[in-house]
């Protein structure tokens, strides 16, 4: 840790899964599910994208 970092501000979570919603507006749980709906998006992403790397090397040893 460097001498300044307590002058950087902490970085706000985006969503935090469980957090409590009551408090949110219509509009921040409409960012909020926008920014999930990406996040799948990159998980399934990366999902298909280790499966035809797992495909390819199954393949391989066939």
């Amino acid at each position: 840790m460097g001498l300044f970092d307590e002058d950087q501000p902490k970085k706000k979570l985006a969503h935090e899964i469980g957090s409590d919603l009551s408090l949110l507006s219509v509009d921040e749980l409409t960012q909020r599910i926008a920014l999930l709906k990406e996040e799948i998006v990159r998980l399934e992403a990366e999902r298909e994208r280790k499966s035809a790397s797992r495909s390819a090397a199954e393949g391989l040893f066939r």
